[in-house]
């Protein structure tokens, strides 16, 4: 991945504004990637958060650091951690396809993907969204031998599947194991690293618009010439502004 301009990472958090966080994944994945948009968005969601993992620790570093709220006291957890931790450098590619053997059933199935996420609704119910997803992702099914469709699946049956799907693409759901210090909890929290990823770009667009602001209002600068600057050629102007 070639590195990124102030210019092109604004321009993808303008666009990214008015979208929803699957169209926000490709947005960010497009840029500097030599594939094209409709190649990226038929990548599997582990697929597509491993890239996202590796623009992140290019735009903001190997570490990462936030926090988390305990759900039995309340207590705010400091999180901090490397990049490394929860998405290893190298992984095996995903199958194309999967076929689930469950109760006389037969199911043939592929992985989910950003395409398939962007189909999903947020005012369902999570347990309806899993449902459709897996409906989305059944390329064949098989009862006795008997062709079925994909909504006649039993839900032990789609549990089966939705097994084996999350262990053909473990990067698609990470989960970190925290501990509470004030009363001692331990639960497990999902990283979404779209979200997580967009608000520190969020931030950073903000920061930096703030910047150009005072470096435009002070020497009468245009935008495109700020931003053209580094970062730390910025810094010291604003320094010495004051």
């Amino acid at each position: 991945m070639r590195a990124l301009t102030a210019t092109e990472l604004l321009r993808a958090w303008e666009r990214g504004l008015s979208q929803s966080p699957p169209q926000r994944a490709l947005t960010l994945l497009a840029l500097g990637a030599e594939a094209s948009l409709d190649q990226l968005a038929l990548l599997s969601i582990g697929q597509r958060d491993v890239r996202l993992f590796a623009l992140r620790e290019q735009l903001f570093g190997p570490m990462i650091t936030g926090a988390a709220s305990c759900p039995d006291c309340g207590a705010q957890v400091e999180l901090n951690f490397a990049v490394a931790a929860v998405c290893p450098a190298s992984s095996p590619a995903p199958p194309e396809s999967l076929t689930v053997s469950c109760d006389g059933y037969e199911i043939q199935c592929r992985l989910p993907n950003s395409l398939d996420l962007a189909d999903l609704t947020s005012v369902e119910e999570v347990a309806t969204h899993k449902r459709r997803l897996l409906e989305r992702c059944v390329q064949r099914a098989l009862c006795n031998g008997e062709s079925i469709p994909g909504g006649e699946i039993p839900d032990g049956v789609a549990d089966a599947v939705s097994e084996r799907m999350a262990e053909a693409d473990p990067q698609a759901d990470v989960r970190l194991a925290l501990a509470c210090p004030e009363c001692g909890h331990r639960w497990q929290a999902v990283l979404d690293v779209v979200s997580f990823l967009w608000a520190e770009i969020h931030a950073w667009a903000i920061r930096l618009l703030r910047d150009v602001h005072v470096l435009a209002a002070t020497y009468g600068w245009r935008e495109v010439d700020i931003l053209a600057l580094t970062p730390w050629r910025r810094q010291a102007y604003l320094d010495m502004i004051g």
